[in-house]
């Protein structure tokens, strides 16, 4: 489980992400109940909060954001202000609430974000983004949330009633923070899995999900950020899918920071590992994501 000092930056779904819910516009990702729902509250309900890029540097790209809390709570500060921080790059930002542990389990989560990926790609007109520059990002458990989409992704089903089930779920690049990324073995961050798969899940559930198995050569150029330090999600599991993407030939970028606790977010304190935002941004401007404004 979460220690304390990763504990305090969570808050529950039905207050996390309340503020910014109110002060930005949200879309449910599906009209009427989502699939697999257990009610009509606010943790039954995945959203997307819109943080449009200003139009004088808007450019056409656009991310969608996880944000962390071991898959039973949502981190504001991995929410608005990653959002901020893209919308300065030019880059339009959606911020993913999706459903949680104990009370939802796989494959729900990997449903809600690939429906965040569609319904980004299938409103990219209306939206003025490039559907070929959708990418997702991800922190702790938002980041395996993250790599699932990179990995688990579907290409849509073009006969479906649903306009935005026939687009692809396929990011073009993920951003990983401290993600957690295997759900077996020294490395694995147990309260993750069990919130994401229950206590006592099969071998071949928790293989599925440990995501560095499941990299081919069409998972997207991916970027990773840890801490060496990290005492609640080992650096490893950025260390073994950095590893796997290698493998598979898929462009990677990975920084270990000596110090960075899990949680920094997009801060740093003056540290070194705030750095990373920089480095992120220069990443994504070199795979022709978008231009970064002097």
């Amino acid at each position: 489980m979460w220690k304390l000092g990763a504990l305090a930056l969570l808050l529950c779904v039905g207050a996390s992400m309340e503020t910014t819910v109110e002060q930005s516009k949200t879309v449910r990702l599906w009209e009427g109940n989502a699939p697999l729902s257990q009610g009509d509250t606010p943790a039954d309900i995945p959203l997307l909060t819109l943080y449009p890029a200003p139009k004088e540097s808007h450019n056409g790209s656009a991310v969608v954001v996880c944000p962390g809390g071991g898959y039973g709570g949502l981190a504001a500060h991995e929410a608005e202000p990653v959002a901020k921080w893209l919308n300065k790059l030019g880059v339009s930002a959606y911020v993913l609430t999706y459903r949680l542990g104990p009370r939802y389990h796989h494959p729900v989560m990997s449903g809600d974000v690939s429906r965040a990926i569609r319904t980004v790609r299938a409103n990219a007109k209306e939206w003025e983004i490039d559907p070929k520059r959708i990418g997702v990002l991800g922190f702790s458990a938002g980041g395996h949330l993250a790599s699932t989409a990179e990995t688990h992704f579907s290409e849509g089903d073009p006969a479906s009633a649903d306009s935005v089930e026939r687009v692809s779920s396929r990011p073009d690049l993920a951003v990983l923070i401290y993600p957690v990324i295997t759900l077996s073995g020294a490395f694995a961050h147990i309260g993750s899995r069990n919130n994401l798969l229950g206590e006592n899940p099969p071998q071949t559930l928790i293989d599925l999900l440990s995501n560095e198995k499941q990299v081919t050569e069409k998972t997207p150029p991916t970027f990773l950020v840890h801490g060496a330090d990290d005492t609640v999600v080992p650096c490893e599991n950025s260390l073994i899918f950095a590893a796997a993407c290698r493998k598979k030939g898929v462009p990677v970028e990975l920084h270990i920071y000596e110090h960075g606790e899990h949680g920094f977010g997009i801060g740093g304190d003056g540290r070194p590992v705030g750095d990373w935002v920089k480095r992120c941004a220069e990443w994504m401007k070199a795979r022709g994501f978008f231009q970064v404004k002097p």
